[in-house]
């Protein structure tokens, strides 16, 4: 068995087609044929079903591609990781979520350019849950998000809560209201935006009793026009949306929700009068002509922004962004923890 062999099995796999495999790992029919009939002969098991159109697998092919196909892309990532092990890039790639660029990230890259003029900064616009695939691939070094991961290859440090607002429509009847709770919000459509999701396993049982047993989310269909959705989902569902889990941690569930595709539209739809929604306490200088922000009194409702990069490899220019970060901290006298990434020590 070799990895030839293997390529050219969950190209097919991939593909259901013999010629469409040959033509994207740049072999002949014929030879990608002896390729996959040798693979089977090595193990001694028939992986394709060849009699069947459109091409199947067996069921053994299918269970061999699933812990096969893993495997090649950790071998990919190693092989990626050791070739920029030893010729690191001099360029630094920053992803980013959309609301951290509205925070701190342009004053800290400011800073880093300051100490550090020689580096060259990239900065992509990338979500959260994409930031873990990009920093496999090599797309980014490092990424500024919102989500905690679980991923063998990642390491990430908490580089502080930001406090959520309310933001409502100027109309809003409670606009002008300072203090803001939770339990007054309740009545009101919640704008959703979040395409990144927390996983089930990191909500408390309690919480989850209370989303299945308060409230009710209405259907209103689709609307294509403006991208968004109105949806009625299970509460195991709901639980997982970041912005209906702070509602959920007071027992609390919004009468209405709409699901949007992004943060900007989100703040359109409060802009226009169609709901509320709550955002980190950065972009509160966005809309101001229209939206009104207000602070909530939950201490605890807040958002964590992240910093992640690989494990086993840091690029040479991270400590300086970190250090960068926390000068820009200490200058707002904002609260944090001071850390370093594992290679680092």
């Amino acid at each position: 068995m070799d990895l030839k062999q293997l390529n050219a099995f969950t190209a097919v796999a991939e593909l259901r087609s013999f010629s469409a495999a040959a033509t994207k790992i740049g072999l002949s029919q014929p030879s990608l044929s002896r390729l996959l009939k040798q693979l089977e002969t090595d193990m001694g098991v028939m992986l394709i079903d060849r009699y069947h159109r459109p091409l199947h697998l067996t069921e053994a092919g299918t269970f061999f591609y699933d812990k096969i196909s893993t495997i090649l892309t950790e071998m990919d990532t190693v092989v990626g990781m050791t070739q920029r092990l030893s010729a690191p890039s001099s360029a630094l790639n920053i992803g980013f979520v959309p609301s951290i660029l509205y925070g701190l990230l342009p004053e800290i890259i400011a800073r880093l350019k300051q100490s550090n003029p020689e580096i060259d900064v990239n900065l992509k616009d990338i979500s959260s849950y994409q930031q873990i695939e990009a920093l496999k691939s090599g797309d980014i070094d490092i990424g500024f998000g919102r989500f905690a991961h679980q991923d063998p290859w990642i390491q990430q440090i908490l580089l502080r809560h930001e406090r959520y607002v309310v933001a409502l429509p100027k109309a809003h009847p409670l606009a002008n209201v300072r203090e803001q709770r939770l339990i007054d919000l309740a009545n009101n459509r919640l704008i959703l935006y979040h395409q990144t999701h927390l996983p089930v396993s990191t909500m408390p049982e309690t919480v989850l009793e209370t989303v299945s047993s308060t409230g009710t989310h209405k259907t209103l269909g689709q609307n294509k026009k403006n991208n968004t959705s109105h949806h009625q989902v299970p509460a195991t569902e709901q639980v997982k949306e970041p912005l209906l889990y702070l509602f959920a941690q007071y027992g609390i569930s919004p009468f209405m929700t709409t699901t949007v595709s992004d943060l900007q539209v989100a703040l359109g739809l409060v802009a226009a009068g169609e709901g509320i929604t709550l955002v980190p306490a950065s972009l509160k200088t966005v809309r101001t002509e229209q939206i009104s922000y207000q602070r909530l009194i939950h201490e605890n409702v807040t958002s964590p922004i992240y910093l992640h990069t690989l494990k086993d490899f840091v690029h040479p220019n991270i400590p300086d962004l970190l250090r960068a970060t926390y000068h820009v901290y200490e200058q707002r006298g904002i609260t944090y923890r001071r850390q370093k990434f594992e290679s680092q020590r």
